[in-house]
């Protein structure tokens, strides 16, 4: 199913094969609240006993990106590129009517990673001023602490830290749903309304 969706691509079929077996269908799974959908999941995935960071943070992006399909937030880019962003790939990301790009930086534990995923927000804005960049995470000590530094201005890309199984969690997506999500504008590079082309010139030529 994942993979009819696009969700899946490639290597990522192993960690593909491991959420699928959790549940038959993660369009059958009941849940009250946003926040208890991601519990379910991860909690179920977490019997496995499974140490494999790149495999836990796999699963950990299909549960979210499987979470907004549930939810209709839609169209969902995964592993995103953004036009005149140089080389940074975006893990989710919705283009918004009113604020352009909503970027998800996704991570189990943050470390010192929360450093990489503030830098490509301050990239994705530097093109895109009014975007939204949430770094989205399952560790609640390390979350607070990324949030002082937002309040100190030591962190100034990311608007927030959210845990994934937190009430705050199921308030961003009651906030991302009142946004008009859409396919991106094309881009063009170029963009002039006065533009001398080879075949104007071959037509004044023809007239002399």
């Amino acid at each position: 199913m994942l993979e009819e969706l696009g969700i899946v691509r490639g290597s990522d079929t192993k960690a593909g094969r491991v959420f699928e077996e959790l549940y038959p269908s993660f369009l059958d799974i009941k849940y009250s609240k946003p926040s208890e959908y991601i519990s379910i999941y991860w909690n179920k995935y977490k019997e496995r006993s499974s140490n494999n960071n790149n495999l836990n943070g796999k699963i950990f992006e299909y549960i979210l990106a499987t979470l907004c399909i549930r939810e209709n937030i839609l169209p969902l880019y995964l592993s995103a590129k953004v036009a005149f962003v140089p080389n940074v790939i975006y893990d989710l990301m919705f283009y918004s009517k009113e604020r352009g790009p909503i970027c998800w930086s996704v991570k189990t534990s943050l470390r010192e990673r929360y450093k990489q995923a503030d830098l490509e927000a301050i990239a994705l804005k530097y093109v895109h001023r009014k975007a939204l960049n949430y770094l989205i995470t399952l560790q609640e000590t390390e979350a607070s602490s990324v949030k002082e530094k937002i309040k100190t201005g030591d962190v100034i890309g990311l608007d927030n830290v959210i845990v994934a199984t937190s009430n705050e969690f199921d308030d961003l997506i009651v906030e991302l749903k009142s946004y008009k999500f859409e396919e991106p504008p094309t881009v063009k590079v170029v963009v002039s309304n006065q533009v001398v082309t080879e075949e104007k010139v071959k037509i004044l030529r023809s007239q002399i």
